[in-house]
């Protein structure tokens, strides 16, 4: 099977004391709506702002004007990467499972409810055997690349922004329609009602509101499925930033050898 690479977390979680707590670092960040997130480079993941929806993860629903824990992800659990959408935030934790907290009127936390969940609260299954490679959240929608590259999303779709070809709420992660013969995804991007990918071939597929030209297929109708983009350019594709870090031409995600150019 395909081998996915994480950055590494110790289970060590130190109170935060008006920073990013004593000794501890960011190593990414997400930032959207009126909240900020960032995860620590102990697995741990701090959030400040509006919290009024629950975004913020810590139990509560005030608003914070520093760096906040949020509440557990399990026992033995850290996250390893972090996501902020317009009300809501979601992680993927060490083991592949994706982990979404905020509000959930539209089914965005992915969880079979709709109810605002003011902790991480585990989203329902990706599928037998499936885990999250990456993440993305949008407006009241959320996406994932699974570690086989194909692409679930959940939430809010009355524009086809979940890209399973038809309209309806999705409580669930939901896979969407094909991406191409033989193609799977390398890189994810959601918008407040839209959502593209880049594709293993670097080209580009985008599905959702097409209002302004926003799915950049030449026309501005939404799409319910996901729909290649016009051309980037003769001999052009889209570049992943250190998608390829041992240069063997194989996205990170899906090199069998990360750290082998061979």
């Amino acid at each position: 099977c395909r081998r996915v690479l994480f950055r590494s977390a110790s289970k060590n979680n130190t109170a935060l004391t008006g920073s990013l707590g004593v000794g501890r670092t960011a190593v990414a960040i997400s930032a959207e709506g009126y909240h900020t997130c960032t995860l620590l480079d102990d697995g741990s993941v701090a959030c400040w702002g509006q919290g009024r929806s629950g975004q913020l993860g810590n139990g509560g629903t005030s608003d914070k004007t520093t760096p906040t824990l949020t509440g557990s992800f399990g026992t033995g659990r850290t996250a390893v990467a972090i996501s902020s959408g317009g009300s809501h935030t979601c992680a993927i934790l060490d083991n592949g499972e994706v982990s979404c907290w905020g509000l959930g009127d539209s089914g965005q936390l992915g969880n079979g409810g709709t109810s605002q969940q003011n902790t991480p609260t585990p989203t329902s299954s990706l599928g037998t055997g499936r885990t999250a490679v990456a993440i993305s959240t949008g407006g009241s929608h959320t996406c994932a690349i699974l570690d086989n590259g194909e692409v679930s999303c959940w939430g809010w779709n009355s524009y086809g922004q979940v890209g399973n070809g038809g309209t309806s709420q999705r409580n669930i992660p939901t896979l969407t329609s094909s991406l191409g013969v033989g193609r799977v995804a390398a890189a994810l991007s959601l918008g407040g009602i839209h959502s593209c990918a880049i594709l293993d071939n670097g080209s580009v597929s985008c599905w959702g509101l097409g209002d302004d030209g926003a799915l950049g297929n030449g026309g501005t109708s939404d799409n319910n499925t996901p729909t290649p983009t016009s051309s980037l350019g003769i001999g052009r594709t889209a570049a992943l930033v250190d998608g390829d870090a041992d240069g063997d031409g194989m996205f990170e995600h899906f090199d069998d050898y990360p750290g082998n150019s061979q």
